[in-house]
């Protein structure tokens, strides 16, 4: 166990950082798997800017590593694009 005041304070900080990074990732994916699931094109085309937001939001957070970020959102666009065709 903690023996410092600064260490205690550190250990409260780092859970709720935890958790809250866990619920906007867990968020997102699950914004990810719906989009991905999607086979209405206009309902895709629209989805689409809302879930490239949430993952610029991740990457920006650093809860994401940029690449990842860039292939998701690729990824994405190269679906949404194929339900137009």
């Amino acid at each position: 166990m903690a023996n410092h005041k600064s260490a205690l304070k550190r250990i409260r900080q780092t859970e709720k950082r935890r958790l809250r990074n866990r619920y906007a990732l867990k968020t997102a994916r699950h914004a990810v798997r719906r989009l991905r699931g999607e086979s209405d094109a206009k309902a895709a085309a629209e989805a689409l800017p809302k879930v490239c937001g949430m993952i610029d939001k991740l990457v920006r957070n650093r809860i994401v590593h940029k690449n990842k970020g860039a292939n998701l959102k690729s990824k994405l666009a190269l679906h949404v694009k194929a339900l137009d065709a």
